[in-house]
């Protein structure tokens, strides 16, 4: 079966001018990922990067007592192991995927070559889009922060449903209650409740693993104020992301 899949449906590679693409289109190579595949480990040894089109991963910490929290999520908007062009070639996190789709990877070595070949352009944008986005993501872990240290989990559970919606350009999400407290790094039973009280707010509905978003407007004034600074993050970040 053929995949027809646009690398540039990647908001850092759409970025980029047609000559600097077409540096890193030959080792562009697509991969598919599915549900709650880990993509790798902290600490790990980074071989590839990834450009996410239509997948979505929650970019995990985890401790030594097993208990996991997301500190960052990232689709079609930014790139898995970003750390491997910031001066380290190990993982910082563990990368799950919670919305399965494509991606395409790059090996760090190809992708070196570019940044070097368009480093020398008057034209050269790639290194710069790189940086911007390493900030956007470091603004959204200290976000995530704050929000795991301030707000209650129910507002925390409808940012992250948001922030999903919003990167699956959907209104339905397929996912257990176990795996969303696996990522928000709390018990199952407080997913439970939180989520019965949003259906019975007639904000979403739930059912077998599955959920479906009924009422935006309420999922938002039921949020934190996170999912709004971050939204406004994602609108600067898309302006800045606008081929030159």
């Amino acid at each position: 079966m053929t995949i027809t899949c646009d690398p540039r449906e990647n908001h850092i590679l759409y970025a980029l001018r047609q000559a600097e693409f077409e540096l890193l289109e030959p080792h562009l190579e697509l991969t598919t990922m599915s549900r709650a595949e880990v993509l790798f480990e902290a600490y790990d040894k980074l071989q590839y990067i990834y450009f996410p089109v239509t997948a979505t991963a929650s970019l995990l910490c985890c401790l030594e007592d097993g208990v996991s929290v997301e500190v960052a999520m990232v689709g079609s908007e930014g790139i898995l192991g970003v750390s491997a062009l910031m001066g380290r070639d190990v993982a910082l996190t563990q990368a799950i995927i919670n919305i399965p789709g494509y991606c395409y990877r790059i090996s760090i070595k190809s992708l070196q070559s570019a940044l070097s070949r368009s480093g020398g352009r008057r034209a050269g944008t790639l290194q710069k889009l790189i940086l911007r986005y390493a900030q956007t993501l470091f603004m959204q872990m200290s976000q995530a922060t704050a929000c795991n240290r301030r707000h209650a989990l129910e507002q925390q559970l409808c940012y992250w449903l948001l922030s999903s919606f919003d990167r699956g350009h959907s209104n339905s999400l397929s996912m257990t209650q176990e795996s969303i407290a696996y990522i928000l790094g709390v018990r199952r039973e407080s997913i439970t409740e939180a989520a019965k009280k949003l259906q019975e707010a007639g904000i979403i509905e739930y059912y077998r693993g599955h959920i479906e978003l009924k009422s935006r407007t309420k999922l938002e004034t039921a949020a934190c104020e996170c999912y709004r600074v971050m939204k406004e993050e994602s609108v600067r970040l898309t302006t800045d992301l606008q081929p030159a």
